[in-house]
């Protein structure tokens, strides 16, 4: 079977930098499944995924804006330390939960830390980059009614 809409992919992959170090994987582990067309995964190797079956191995080089996006610098922004007062150990690189002025839960990082203010940042760690995925398909098939339902893979 291709990969098409609504096919569930089983592959594994190394994300590798510019620079030829290999930032993440899944290799040595289980693959990871995603639903095909539901955009579960970055757009650029969704695309790069369409039209391909089980077996197959292939590289794909990315742009920030097929990846994980441009820096976006609004999602910098300081915030009063009092609000890590939980947090003892309070560090540059922690990477912690917040809520944002929209309320929306997201994912910072401690870029600075300074007085009474912290400066965090909300962008994926790999926004900004040019990053190329590695990527061994290990199996497609065709989703269940109870994925299509919940617009992602699960797990069998």
């Amino acid at each position: 079977m291709q990969i098409c809409d609504n096919a569930v992919v089983y592959f594994h992959y190394a994300l590798i930098n510019e620079q030829g170090e290999v930032l993440d994987g899944s290799k040595g582990g289980d693959p990871i499944p995603y639903l095909h067309g539901c955009h579960n995964i970055v757009p650029g190797l969704e695309k790069a995924m369409e039209g391909r079956a089980a077996e197959e191995h292939f590289r794909v080089s990315l742009t920030p804006l097929e990846a994980y996006g441009e820096v976006d610098e609004d999602k910098i922004y300081d915030v009063e330390r009092k609000l890590f007062s939980q947090m003892p150990e309070l560090s540059v690189g922690l990477m912690c939960h917040m809520t944002n002025e929209a309320g929306e839960d997201e994912v910072v990082s401690v870029i600075e830390i300074e007085d009474d203010l912290v400066t965090v940042d909300a962008n994926h760690p790999y926004a900004g980059q040019s990053l190329t995925f590695d990527v061994e398909i290990v199996s497609v098939r065709e989703a269940t009614p109870q994925e299509l339902q919940a617009g992602q893979a699960i797990a069998v």
